[in-house]
C-alpha cells in the first residue's frame, strides 16, 4: 500500500487487543535507487512473508538499511529472515546493538547517533529521533520530504501506548511536538493524515496530563491501590484484555509522581489471618 511517493506500507492484521487496528512495517525511499525498511515484525512466518512479498512486488529494491524503532518482539522478531533476504546493515539504538548482533552478526549492526540521518533513494533521508519512554531504546524516524513521522510505539494510530518511564516519555512527546508533521506512520493502527496528524502528539500530551490529574484525584479520595484506581478511573465496561494495560499505565503515572516528590509509596501492611 503506497502512502506517499516515497513510502510503502505493509499492513498486518494481527488482531491484537492492546493495539487495535493491526500493525505496520514500512519501505521508505525510491524502489529504483534504494529503500529503508522500518522494523521487521513479529517472529511469525506469515508476517515476515508479507514483508518479503512487498519487497518482491517493489522489484527487489536495494535496501540501504533496516531501521529498528525498538527491541520489542513484534518489531525485531522477523529480523533474521528479513536480513537474510536483503543483506542490509541494521541500524538501531546503541542499547540494542548487542542483542541484535547476536541475531545477524556484530559486523552487520551499526548503532545510530541521535539526529543522525539515514540515506535512502530518491534524494530523501530519515532523521533518527531518540524517544525513550515506551522503551529506553526507542527511536522515531522523521522524513522531511512530506513531513512524515514514523512513530513506532510512541504514538499509535487508534489507541494510547503503554509506557515504561513516563517522565522520559513526556519529554519525548514534547520533542516530537516541535516537528512539523503532516502524516504519522505508526507501528500499530491506521496511518494518520492531516489534519489529525498535526494534532495527534499534542493530544497524547494532553491525554497523559489528564490521566495524571485523575490519578491524583483518586489519591485524594483515599484510594491507594492500583486495582482500585483502575476501577475508579477507567470505564466499568473496559475490555478484560485492556485492564492489565490500564494498571500498567496507572503504575507509570505513580512512579513519575513519586520521582517528582508529589506522591510517596506507603509500605505494604500485614495482618494475621483468621485463626492465626
Amino acid at each position: 500500500m503506497q502512502i506517499t511517493p516515497h513510502i510503502h506500507a505493509v499492513h498486518v492484521d494481527d488482531k491484537a487487543v492492546s493495539h487495535p487496528g493491526g500493525s505496520n512495517n514500512y519501505f521508505v525511499g525510491d524502489p529504483s535507487e534504494g529503500m529503508v525498511i522500518i522494523d521487521t515484525g513479529d517472529h511469525d512466518r506469515q508476517w515476515t512473508g508479507q514483508i518479503l512479498k512487498a519487497y518482491e512486488e517493489l522489484g527487489h529494491p536495494p535496501i540501504t538499511a533496516i531501521a529498528i524503532t525498538h527491541g520489542h518482539r513484534d518489531h525485531v522478531g522477523g529480523l533474521d529472515r528479513v536480513f537474510d533476504a536483503v543483506r542490509a546493515p541494521v541500524r538501531c539504538h546503541p542499547k540494542l546493538v548487542e542483542r541484535l548482533a547476536a541475531v545477524v552478526g556484530k559486523e552487520n549492526v551499526v548503532r545510530l547517533r541521535s539526529n543522525e540521518r539515514i540515506r535512502t533513494g530518491g534524494g530523501v533521508s530519515l532523521a533518527a529521533i531518540f524517544t525513550p519512554g515506551h522503551e529506553e531504546d526507542h527511536i522515531c524516524y522523521y522524513l522531511a520530504r512530506g513531513k512524515v513521522l514514523f512513530t513506532g510505539d510512541t504514538v499509535l494510530g487508534s489507541s494510547s501506548s503503554t509506557v515504561r518511564d513516563l517522565a522520559d516519555y513526556m519529554r519525548s512527546l514534547q520533542k516530537l511536538a516541535r516537528l512539523r508533521v503532516e502524516v504519522i506512520c505508526p507501528a500499530h493502527g491506521p496511518v494518520v493524515p492531516n489534519p489529525r496528524a498535526s494534532r495527534l502528539v499534542t493530544w497524547y500530551i494532553n491525554h497523559r496530563n489528564q490521566r495524571e490529574q485523575q490519578v491524583l484525584a483518586t489519591l485524594r479520595k483515599g484510594i491507594g491501590d492500583v486495582d482500585g484506581m483502575v476501577h475508579d478511573i477507567y470505564p466499568r465496561n473496559l475490555k478484560k484484555g485492556l485492564r492489565q494495560s490500564a494498571a500498567r499505565n496507572v503504575r507509570t503515572h505513580l512512579a513519575k509522581l513519586v520521582k517528582e516528590g508529589v506522591v510517596e509509596e506507603v509500605p505494604a501492611r500485614y495482618r494475621l489471618k483468621k485463626g492465626g
